[in-house]
């Protein structure tokens, strides 16, 4: 679903895309494409179908509903769900469509059980574990209970054996990470040695890019698919100095204003000008996913250079300074993430005046109409 009253315009570079997963599977072997939330809003079925180009055959997408639309969209690869089913509609689908989903509790898989008994077939899932997230997943101390469970319903098919690493883009979280790659490992053999000899997952970007040791049969590969380095800032960051980010966002700028020195702009007068300035009325705000805690911090880039945010961002407009930007005028485009030449808004830029990470960037922004680059 996008935004449909807005002026800002989502470029997603596809061909980005296919080059960060060329990458990704240069350093892993089987890379599932985690195109979850819509592809973290780059769009799902475009993302989907770029990297089934380049051979992907695993998709993790976020919920079974999801994955019945990628399903319904012509997509005859492997889908699994990393949710996993939450009602019996789910389990449903799920049989039904050939989606694997996660399964983590053993509500999920009586309710499994249930509903495909009741249709006379069978359902293949993930199981998953939790090693050190402490989120979702069984625990090592209900795998006995699990094996027992798993004999007596034969309807439910364990194919696939997953967990998630909390720390692996951070050095000084490295012993933690692998911890939990050795209960990780403990519990594929006792699954093994009860005859449940499972593909296996536990890699996400960073752990694709640096621990090879964690690669297991399988890796899911998610942020730097979208081109942001998981690396960045730490010592690993060479490991992910090649992707090529993905998403640009634009807009329009409304009007072009004289601000006197003394005068306040923008709601609850937070900026008073120093000095007589130029400014530019931007149509990007909170309404567009362009956050209001952007006001008096964020920047946008204006002819190859960075214009600063002055004031609050409204419901559709925010305000910058072009006082240094030659030539400003009604029509121009801004961008707030982008851009052309030094004044480049990077999606690492644009969290930092955030205060979040690119994950979320991508996925309120990209709520936006989208255009590709092919």
């Amino acid at each position: 679903m996008t935004i449909g009253y807005n002026t800002l315009e989502v470029e997603v570079d596809l061909n980005a895309i296919r080059h960060n997963y060329r990458l990704l599977c240069e350093k892993g072997s089987r890379v599932y494409g985690v195109i979850k939330a819509d592809a973290y809003g780059h769009g799902l079925i475009e993302v989907a179908r770029a990297l089934e180009e380049e051979g992907a055959d695993t998709f993790a997408v976020g919920t079974v509903g999801e994955g019945m639309q990628l399903r319904e969209s012509g997509c005859d690869k492997r889908i699994i769900s990393l949710l996993g089913p939450l009602n019996e509609e789910d389990c449903f689908n799920a049989s039904r469509s050939r989606i694997i989903p996660f399964v983590g509790e053993f509500e999920q898989l009586e309710m499994l059980a249930g509903v495909v008994s009741a249709q006379g077939s069978k359902v293949e899932i993930c199981l998953k574990f939790d090693t050190g997230m402490s989120r979702l997943g069984f625990s090592v101390n209900e795998l006995d209970k699990l094996i027992d469970w798993l004999n007596g319903n034969p309807e439910v098919c364990p194919v696939l054996a997953s967990s998630h690493l909390a720390t692996s883009d951070d050095p000084a979280y490295e012993g933690y990470m692998s911890a939990q790659a050795e209960t990780f490992s403990g519990i594929l053999k006792r699954l093994a040695d009860a005859g449940y000899e499972l593909e296996a997952s536990l890699a996400n970007s960073a752990g694709i890019l640096v621990h090879d040791q964690v690669h297991y049969s399988a890796q899911r590969g998610g942020i730097a698919m979208y081109g942001s380095n998981p690396l960045l800032g730490t010592k690993w960051s060479e490991f992910g100095k090649q992707l090529k980010p993905a998403m640009q966002v634009s807009t329009k700028i409304a009007a072009v204003r004289e601000l006197k020195k003394g005068q306040a702009i923008s709601y609850g007068c937070t900026y008073t000008a120093e000095r007589d300035m130029t400014v530019a009325i931007v149509c990007a705000g909170y309404a567009d996913a362009f956050s209001r805690g952007l006001s008096n911090t964020g920047q946008v880039c204006i002819h190859g250079k960075r214009a600063g945010i002055l004031g609050r961002v409204c419901m559709q407009l925010c305000i910058v300074d072009v006082s240094h930007i030659d030539d400003v005028k009604f029509g121009d485009t801004a961008y707030l993430l982008g851009g052309e030449g030094e004044g480049r808004i990077s999606a690492e830029d644009l969290a930092g005046w955030w205060q979040t990470i690119t994950y979320e960037i991508f996925c309120l922004l990209g709520m936006n109409p989208r255009t590709y680059k092919k």
